[in-house]
């Protein structure tokens, strides 16, 4: 026998691979913790996402494409199969979960999932072996499941398509150069308004006294964070804490309290409710800055910019008065309300910071023609920012806090040369008095729209803030539910619910009786948990006895925070408000999370 080894036999010819574009390209998840301790990357695609992802990172524009991938039926005939990879430092096994949703959502709906080891080996799933239901409407979701949470990894996701489709050329982006000059010009261009900035230099001289500055934060799921990977460290809230303790604070991040209140698919109406117990935490934080991100959330807002306006009021109206901030975010498809909004800081003299301005001019620009990162780099999905994005709407914040620096150094520059020394005893006393005088003026002008909400504050089954009395019949809603929308607060990784205290009717009463609140006050805003379970159903609210609305949590479909105004009166006198399942719903679940009342 010989010792000769022999060669490897000639490979198979590599089966030719179907056209393909990406929906996920090189993007970061981070597995959150889940409640039954496992970690997981929820990708939502039923509201249009999908497509946009197409569109974002895949270069699709054909129309027939895009007019295809929403529904179980179009992906069908679109896709042949469904590439996935994801790496991880770390060896791990991953769950990658395709999920369909059925137009009844008490209807089942068919689930693809595949195990896999997430070394970067792309496995393809083809969909002809898929037992499809007949139930099946859209493409509901997708997520990425890990055995624990924390896991930090890069997914790929390709649509092969099939016979008859073509996909269009699939390029990388360079990366993205945030110390050019370039870069910096772009951001320059957000500063929608610097408006009077004594209230950022304010800031400026207490923390060059070395005293500790909070940053408070509200708006939605962007301010949550979401897209940013990780959440808790990446999003723009935490970024800017960060870049504000590295510049004002030689790197001391002790310095810099950070509170953070996104809450994701909620607008300012809601925002103005809860203000008191997610910024202020009921009076144990007094943030010296509050930035205030609504641009993108406010459609929802039923008043049309008065709820806003309420709540630029409110902040403004603390008795310590902070800086206020109004920030501008942006849509993939170049939306935001700041047509509607801006005028509001216009008329309060507010710095704003807007990123539509900064980054959709030149979206559609080639890197040749000055494009300085594109759309693909700068969204994680339609509508949420990546880590870049995150990263440029901080600097948009910092750019007005460059401005007010400089704008400081001028003075001080003017003060010494007129007085050969500092003029006031203490710069922070000084702004202190300026930025006093100033929101004391603005706050004395009649609202650009209405103010009437300003003075609303939440009322829940713990907390009563307000000086008339109140009182509650449970009926049948004495439970609590703690099945509640959840959100990443401040630095915090692990979610935390969202109106805990609330009042529960679980369904289990053939006669159910009513909850009843009685009130002395002008305004009531009911706050109603959304949902998506087909057990939960309408609920009639009525006011002093007259019927307001019924409420169906399924509207919206998805477990969430909605606030609706059910009282909008003048004279303040005591109102009833009762809730009572409606006629066919007397099984079904429904959850009053609180209210909103103005005295």
């Amino acid at each position: 026998m010989s010792d000769q080894m022999s060669g490897p036999k000639a490979p198979k010819d590599p089966t030719a691979k179907r056209q393909y574009f990406y929906v996920m390209h090189n993007k970061d998840i981070y597995a959150s913790p889940q409640r039954d301790g496992k970690g997981i990357q929820f990708i939502y695609e039923n509201d249009g996402r999908f497509a946009d992802s197409a569109r974002l990172v895949g270069n699709v524009t054909d129309d027939e494409i895009l007019s295809l991938m929403p529904t179980t039926a179009g992906f069908r005939k679109l896709v042949h199969s469904v590439g996935v990879s994801v790496s991880v430092k770390e060896s791990e096994d991953v769950t990658f979960v395709l999920q369909m949703y059925p137009a009844d959502p008490a209807d089942p709906a068919t689930v693809i999932s595949r195990t896999f080891s997430a070394n970067g080996e792309e496995q393809v799933i083809e969909m002809d072996g898929v037992d499809w239901l007949d139930t099946d409407n859209t493409v509901g979701q997708i997520r990425f499941e890990f055995d624990h949470p924390g896991v930090l990894a890069t997914v790929d996701v390709r649509l092969y398509l099939n016979d008859g489709f073509t996909a269009p050329e699939q390029s990388a982006d360079t990366a993205v150069a945030i110390d050019s000059v370039e870069y910096q010009m772009m951001i320059s261009h957000s500063m929608l308004n610097p408006g009077n900035l004594d209230g950022i230099k304010k800031l400026l001289a207490k923390s060059a006294e070395g005293q500790q500055i909070t940053l408070g934060f509200i708006g939605g799921s962007i301010t949550q964070g979401a897209g940013a990977i990780p959440i808790h460290e990446k999003c723009y809230a935490r970024t800017f804490a960060n870049v504000f303790a590295e510049m004002f604070c030689e790197g001391d991040l002790s310095k810099v309290d950070l509170v953070k209140a996104g809450v994701g698919g909620t607008p300012s109406e809601l925002g103005m409710v809860r203000f008191t117990r997610d910024v202020l935490r009921n009076g144990a934080k007094k943030p010296d800055a509050i930035i205030i991100e609504f641009a993108v959330n406010d459609e929802g807002d039923e008043t049309k910019g008065e709820c806003y306006e309420s709540l630029v009021r409110k902040a403004m109206a603390l008795p310590w008065h902070p800086a206020v901030i109004l920030l501008f975010a942006v849509f993939s498809n170049d939306y935001n309300l700041q047509e509607r909004l801006g005028p509001i800081g216009m008329y309060y003299n507010l710095p704003m910071a807007s990123v539509k301005d900064a980054v959709s001019p030149q979206f559609n620009l080639s890197p040749s023609e000055g494009r300085v990162i594109s759309k693909n780099q700068y969204f994680y999905d339609q509508y949420h920012p990546s880590n870049n994005g995150h990263i440029v709407m901080s600097d948009c914040i910092r750019a007005l806090f460059l401005e007010a620096t400089n704008e400081l150094m001028r003075e001080r520059e003017a003060e010494l040369k007129e007085y050969g020394d500092l003029h006031w005893s203490s710069e922070y006393q000084k702004y202190d008095e300026l930025w006093t005088k100033e929101v004391e003026t603005q706050l004395q002008k009649k609202p650009l729209l209405s103010g009437r909400f300003e003075r609303v504050e939440l009322l829940d089954k713990k907390d009563n803030p307000l000086s008339t009395e109140v009182s509650f019949t449970d009926g049948s809603f004495d439970k609590t539910d703690d099945d509640l929308q959840r959100v990443e607060m401040d630095s915090e990784i692990v979610p935390v619910p969202e109106f805990p205290y609330n009042w529960h009717y679980d369904g289990s009463s053939d006669s159910p009786e009513p909850f009843v609140m009685k009130c002395t006050c002008t305004k009531i805003l009911a706050v109603i948990k959304d949902s998506g379970l087909a057990e939960y159903g309408t609920a009639d609210i009525c006011v002093d006895g007259s019927k307001v609305m019924s409420y169906n949590p399924l509207d919206i479909g998805w477990t969430h925070c909605n606030a609706v105004i059910i009282c909008d009166g003048d004279e303040c006198k005591e109102h009833i408000v009762t809730i009572g399942m409606a006629p066919g719903s007397e099984h079904k679940k429904f959850t009053i999370l609180g209210f909103g009342v103005v005295e």
